[in-house]
């Protein structure tokens, strides 16, 4: 089994963890109504719209 000979200093060891916390970009796709950017299986923010179905009124998101 392999041991390290030294020990890894603190600043090799964060730079090890921060690469698994990096940020991702959102995901976003155009509403199939209005075509504004939304998040996949949400609401449309701007029209209110799901799934075809008109959801909320979009007054009321605001």
């Amino acid at each position: 089994m392999a041991v390290p000979k030294k020990r890894a200093s603190k600043a090799r060891t964060r730079r090890h963890h921060s690469i698994n916390r990096k940020l991702t970009v959102a995901n976003l796709v155009e509403c199939d109504n209005c075509g504004a950017k939304k998040m996949p299986h949400r609401v449309c923010p701007k029209c209110g719209f799901y799934r075809g179905k008109q959801v909320i009124e979009p007054d009321t998101l605001s």
